[in-house]
């Protein structure tokens, strides 16, 4: 009798020890890192596994340290994978890193996201974006085609029907900037909040409003209908301009060494843009990379629309960054006082340029 009741307790023991042992390997990485430095960056080794970063961005062309890394393996070469999550709101974007629920953010300044740094909470601006090119401003105030011989000033731009996608945030800021040109404000005209910037090609259109804060590929395309006129370039009104950022949550912030290896990839990347559209180096394999992971999906429009700027080094405009502080602060949109120093942290930057050197321009 005992002997058969150990003949049974020895069956179902092989059997848990078979289960556990399944179990384990169903939990082993299944995507092992082989420790060796890639050949784009032959002094930085991987991470020792696989790491998943939660990325929120809309997929832009702004977006593309992201999209080219993803697309060359530059992420994956040092032990992270790339997990984009799409938003639709910039609030909710910060939210989630707030909460640790994401990762990095590619997103725009706004009295959100710096209220998020305001409650000590790790989230820090580390990197550009996105900003104006001399000349060929990719966000910009654009006007109606009818309007545009008679609109010759900025002082004329008063009591005028003006679309921004949100307040309280980087497009009242550029339109602020505008008027100021003029000796106006805000209340001087009549802002109008349109949520999508589709949409406001349609108001254009239809002549329910005068003018936008418009950003490619939708100026091009206006322009290509013959709805809009690009009127003046934002380096006359707004030559600091910081107009896209990235940002780290506190999982990033908290763990430099995957903030590194990730901000590494994205120099990386941005390099890489930058080589297509101002040296003309590989640019159809940009194009279509683009083509294939960002929201543009024509490759004309990437030969005729004004080309986002991306700094190569990763440096943000500091200036920038201070004016847009300064006008959260005298609009008492912030619940405490922010400094430069509190919202942006270069270290990050600074560890990738030491391994990957300066852009040769």
């Amino acid at each position: 009798m005992r002997r058969h009741f150990f003949a049974k307790y020895t069956i179902v023991l092989l059997f848990v020890l078979i289960a556990l042992l399944h179990t384990a390997c169903s939990q082993a990485p299944s995507a092992p890192v082989t420790g060796k430095a890639p050949h784009w960056v032959p002094d930085l080794a991987p991470l020792s596994q696989q790491t998943t970063v939660k990325v929120g961005m809309k997929q832009v062309a702004s977006d593309a340290g992201i999209l080219i890394g993803m697309a060359k393996g530059y992420y994956t070469d040092l032990g992270i994978t790339i997990d984009p999550v799409q938003f639709n709101s910039g609030q909710e974007m910060i939210n989630q890193l707030a909460a640790g629920q994401l990762d990095v953010g590619a997103t725009v300044t706004s009295s959100g996201l710096l209220n998020a740094m305001s409650r000590d909470i790790p989230v820090k601006i580390v990197a550009d974006k996105g900003i104006n090119v001399p000349g060929k401003g990719y966000y910009r105030l654009v006007v109606r085609k009818d309007l545009a011989g008679a609109l010759t000033d900025y002082s004329q731009l008063h009591r005028k029907k003006i679309a921004i996608v949100a307040t309280a945030s980087l497009d009242e800021i550029a339109l602020a900037r505008i008027l100021q040109k003029g000796g106006l404000t805000t209340a001087d005209v009549d802002v109008q909040v349109i949520r999508s910037f589709p949409d406001m090609l349609v108001s254009l259109s239809n002549k329910s409003i005068d003018a936008a804060m418009l950003i490619e590929p939708f100026v091009t395309l206006g322009m290509s209908k013959d709805i809009i006129d690009p009127w003046k370039d934002p380096v006359d009104y707004d030559p600091d301009a910081q107009t896209a950022l990235l940002v780290y949550g506190t999982s990033m912030t908290k763990n430099p060494e995957l903030a590194n290896r990730f901000m590494t990839a994205y120099l990386q990347s941005l390099r890489d843009y930058n080589n297509a559209f101002f040296k003309n180096q590989n640019k159809a394999e940009i194009i279509d990379i683009l083509c294939k992971y960002s929201v543009v999906k024509d490759p004309v429009l990437y030969e005729t629309m004004y080309p986002t700027g991306l700094n190569p080094d990763g440096y943000v405009k500091l200036k920038g960054v201070e004016l847009d502080l300064a006008w959260y602060k005298e609009n008492h949109l912030l619940k405490s006082d922010i400094s430069l120093q509190d919202a942006v942290d270069h270290s990050f930057v600074d560890f990738a340029l030491k391994k990957l050197g300066p852009y040769q321009q």
